[in-house]
Formats: structure tokens, sequence, C-alpha cells
């Protein structure tokens, strides 16, 4: 299949690892689990599973089963002398109108950006009529059962599971060559994600944690015509020996209408050939992956895997809260030499549960990496605000695309390395140029109510969808003036101290969920755990080996994000730079 299947200039994961110089960022972290345990081809594939009489081929949304189809077919006729009957459950699904009824209460109407998270399960999706009138047992065929929910079919069988990374997913619908679960014909893509994330992706999930015990064979989807995989037994194996380690997911990088150039001036792998980089996901676990390897061969998997299977262990004291979701994401905002991000809030909680299903908010923290040229942050109102002009001027701007001086209503605050700004939810904000911000927030991430977007268009050339209404219910007007400089600007707090080494509380605000804490050392430094799950960012410095008291040591360099399971209790972290280093770790409170 050629290049066409994907619409982006993103490079695609290799299925063997490239070699990284010591003390530069991997684009493609990989945990080891030793040798010879992944698999590359769909000749090993098939092979595998032609000792097998009932195959169950299921998988996730996106991933191309008739081509997979196309190939097993062929090679178990030729190599194995096997005639497959091939049962698509696409064939059992409910009819497209009876899935697109079931589904619209939770596609937030004519709202182009959100929706509400879906209570439906994948099994509501297919006919029980349908499903009944299916008989496997007794059958002298060789039978393959593939597509979505395949497993739903029968308990019997040997189940392989093929899963696809989210971003190459979105790839997949910009190019129009994939649907939503029961559509015929592709969409708008951003009608596609909005479908994707409220109804998609959770039941999808849900299935996942269903059938993770079950599953034959992991296979990784993303590189159409050449898997990799990897035996069931071997990828839970795996699973248990990641949570006792420090672990970092995949990122991935996304350019935007205000991105800037840091991303790609200083992380070696990226693709240069692109506008800009706005993003980097360096852990939103509803969308990166996680990566094993084996002998050099890679493999990519969900996160969500990693909770269904060590959800306690990863999280210690706030399982109980979470459960399986992941509570706190890292992710880069890169306006250096590009432009403003748009003037925007997020939600309360109560507004994002009763409106969007979401059990916790989005809430955020700006933590400054890197600046140039004077940069700013836009944070809480003037202190002379008045609600009733800053509504009206937003208005008019849209209606008739005029400009708005937004530094009349919205503070600009200098910004400088190593800065924390707090962005607890219903404050007004925005990165200004120039800064390299590593956000540090609650995991919901798309909940962003945008008042104003300095007139610009998407990428696209499509508007950016404004959400005045939302961002006006949301908004707390008391954020202004002296409050925000005295409340909302972080202010370090030295805890310990050793001979070279320092212990800084960076006070996050009441209402938010996760607690900072910076470390500036030279030599080494051990840190406990406390029952709390660690995700930590390198800050200042070239490389750091982490080796938890339960696992191995790890090395990690300048920008990367990793994460310590709660259940590590303590590790030691070990400075390979000449010069201090400097580690932020955040948990939630």
């Amino acid at each position: 299949m050629s290049s066409s299947y994907r619409k982006t200039s993103q490079l695609l994961m290799p299925a063997v690892k490239p070699q990284v110089e010591k003390g530069k960022y991997d684009i493609y972290p990989a945990f080891n689990i030793g040798s010879e345990r992944i698999f590359r081809g769909i000749d090993t594939l098939a092979e595998k599973i032609a000792g097998e009489k009932i195959v169950i081929m299921d998988g996730f949304s996106g991933v191309f089963f008739d081509l997979l189809k196309t190939q097993l077919d062929s090679l178990l006729k030729e190599n194995h002398d096997i005639a497959a009957r091939w049962i698509n459950v696409n064939d059992f699904l409910k009819t497209e109108n009876e899935i697109n009824k079931m589904i619209l209460p939770f596609l937030g109407g004519d709202d182009p950006l959100f929706g509400t998270r879906t209570t439906l399960s994948l099994r509501d999706f297919f006919s029980t009529e349908k499903f009944q009138k299916i008989r496997l047992t007794n059958s002298s065929q060789y039978i393959i059962i593939y597509g979505i929910g395949a497993s739903l079919l029968t308990d019997e069988g040997f189940l392989v599971y093929v899963d696809l990374p989210k971003n190459e997913l979105q790839f997949r619908a910009r190019a129009g060559k994939i649907t939503n679960i029961g559509t015929s014909f592709p969409d708008d893509p951003k009608v596609m994600y909005k479908r994707f994330y409220f109804v998609d992706w959770i039941v999808l999930g849900r299935h996942k944690k269903d059938i993770l015990n079950r599953i034959d064979i992991l296979v990784d989807g993303q590189r159409a015509g050449d898997i990799t995989w990897m035996n069931g037994n071997d990828f839970r194996k795996s699973l248990h020996d990641l949570s006792l380690n420090a672990l970092r997911a995949r990122p991935w990088f996304e350019p935007g209408t205000w991105g800037g150039s840091w991303i790609s001036e200083n992380i070696p792998g990226v693709n240069r050939d692109v506008p800009n980089f706005a993003w980097s996901f360096e852990l939103i676990t509803p969308e990166n992956g996680l990566v094993f390897e084996s002998s050099g061969m890679m493999i990519e998997f969900s996160f969500d895997f990693l909770m269904f299977k060590e959800a306690e262990a990863i999280l210690g004291d706030c399982y109980e809260r979470f459960r399986t979701d992941f509570p706190i994401r890292f992710d880069f905002l890169d306006t250096f030499n590009g432009g403003n991000l748009s003037i925007q809030c997020h939600p309360r909680p109560d507004y994002m549960k009763d409106h969007f299903g979401e059990s916790f908010t989005q809430e955020e923290t700006y933590y400054i990496l890197d600046t140039k040229d004077n940069a700013e942050v836009y944070l809480g109102f003037t202190e002379d605000i008045d609600k009733t002009e800053f509504q009206e001027v937003l208005k008019e701007s849209l209606q008739y695309n005029e400009p708005v001086s937004i530094e009349k209503y919205v503070q600009k605050i200098p910004s400088h390395k190593h800065d924390l700004f707090l962005i607890p939810y219903g404050t007004v904000h925005g990165s200004g140029k120039n800064n390299l911000v590593l956000e540090i927030s609650s995991t919901p991430y798309i909940f962003t109510f945008k008042l104003y977007d300095w007139l610009r268009p998407d990428l696209d050339g499509k508007p950016r969808p404004l959400n005045i209404g939302r961002g006006m219910d949301n908004l707390f007007f008391e954020s202004k003036g002296r409050k925000i400089l005295n409340e909302f600007v972080s202010r370090p707090v030295l805890l310990e101290a050793g001979t070279d080494w320092q212990m800084f509380h960076l006070p996050t605000h009441q209402t938010q969920l996760y607690d900072i804490f910076r470390y500036r050392f030279k030599t080494s430094i051990c840190v406990t755990t406390n029952h709390k799950c660690h995700v930590l960012s390198l800050v200042e410095g070239k490389s750091i080996v982490v080796t938890p008291v339960h696992g191995s040591g790890l090395r990690f360099s300048y920008a990367e994000t990793f994460v310590i399971p709660a259940i590590a209790e303590s590790y030691q972290v070990l400075n390979e730079s000449e010069e201090h280093a400097i580690l932020i770790v955040a948990f939630v409170k």
C-alpha cells in the first residue's frame, strides 16, 4: 500500500529501533523485554496461526483488516495449503441508521468540538439476532473471523488483536482511508475525531480491557504491510515488568497555526520539512503509546493496556480515585518564532461532568522550559475588567472579524526560564510567542474554550471554532490583577538540601489536583514515591540514569518525560552531566 494511506508530514515509526546518541532526545523510547520476543512480517504471523482451527482477528479502529485478510489468505494458501473461511464481523453490525441513532445523544448536536462520553459498549453496535445465526462448532473448515469486535462473536478460537496508535489513526482519517465504527464512508477528519473521542475510543477501550487476558497474539498495525507482533503471554508479563520500572511514552509531534521552531531545532529525528511544531505529546495517555523492544525490533501498543493490567501498581494511593485513568499529562507548547496561543479557559468541574461526562476537569500549569526575546504569558484579567464589555467585544470580533486589544482585558506577565504559572479551571490564559512551555496538567486535554484567536485560520485554511458562550459560563472574573501575581505565579520554597542538591516545592493552586517539586543536583539524589505515581521531566542537564529499587537503570535525556510507578517505592537518579541537573516531579496531591 502506498504512503497515501496517511496524510501527515510526521515520520512513521520504523520496525527496527534506530541508534540514538547518548544524551540526545529519543523519539522512539522503548522498554527492552529480552531477546527474540518480537517478530516481524505477515508471513511469520501466517505461520503462527496456521496450526489453529478458529482464528479471531480483532483490533482497533483504523486497522486495515482487508489488507491483512488479503495477505494472510494468500500466505495460508501458498505456504500451508489452507483455504480459510473468512467471516467479516461487520456483517453482524446493526444498520448504519440504527448506529447513528444510538450514538446521537453523545455527539453534542451542532457543537463542532464537544460531545459527551458514551455509556455504550462495543456489543451495543452489533445485532444480537445476527450473532445468533452464526454457527462455528463442528465445522471442518479453517475459520478466520476478522474486524473490530470479532472476539464478541465467540469465546472459542485463537485471538489475534491488532492495535493501532491513535496518531496514525488520525493520519489515516485525514487521508480519508478509514471510517468510524459502523459508517460506510469517511467524514471530515474533525467530525470523525469528535466521534472517535466521545464514542469509538471509549467503547474500544472497554473492549480491550475485557479481552486483555484472552489475547494470544498482539500485532502493531501502524506500518501497513509490515507488521510486528508478540505472544500474548509475553505481552502481559512485559506489562508487569514495565510497571516495576521507569517508563516513557512514545511522543508525537503536531504542527499548529501558532507553532514554533524550538522542537525542530532541538529534538533530533523529527521531520524538519514541516511548517512548524506546535505540540509535543510527551505524555497524554489517552493518545500516546508505549513501545517494547526485543533484539532491535519494536512493537507499539496503547498506554491503556498498561493501565488495564497494572493500574494499582502504577497509581498507588490514587488508584481508588482514578482506577484505569492516568491523571497527569505533560506536553510541550512551542511558540518560538511562532505566535500567541488563543486566549482561552477550561471548564469548572461540575460543568465538565454535566456537559461532557468527564469525571475530572482540565487544569493546567505552564512550566517555562525556555524563552527568547522578552517572552510573556497571558494570565488572568486586568484589575478593572468589565465582564459585559469583555463579552461584547469578543462577540463583535467574531461577527465582524475585527481585532481585539486583548491587553485591555487580559494581563501579560513576563516569562523566564523555570517559571511556573498556575492555571486552575476558569482562568483566562494563553502562552505568548517565544516560549517553550512544558504544560503540566490533569489528563483531560481537548476541553479548551477559545475566546479569542487573533482572527487567524487553522492550517487547513478554515476558521478555528471559538467557544465564547462556554467560556463565559466558566470564567472566574475575580481572578485578576494583583491576585494573579500573588496566587497564580508559583514561588519555590526550599524544603531540603544536601552537599550538592536541593529540593524545592513549587506550590500549585489549592484547587489543582497535582503538586510539583523540583530537584537541583550535581551528582545524585534518591527520591521516595510515598505510594504516589511520579511524572518527571529533565528540564536542565544533558542526561540522567534512573534506577527504581525494584527495576533496572534507564537513561533519560534533556526534555524527556518519564513515569515512576508508585510501586517503585524509591528510585535513584544519577546525573551524567558536568553541570547541575534540574528535575521536575509532579504527582497527585
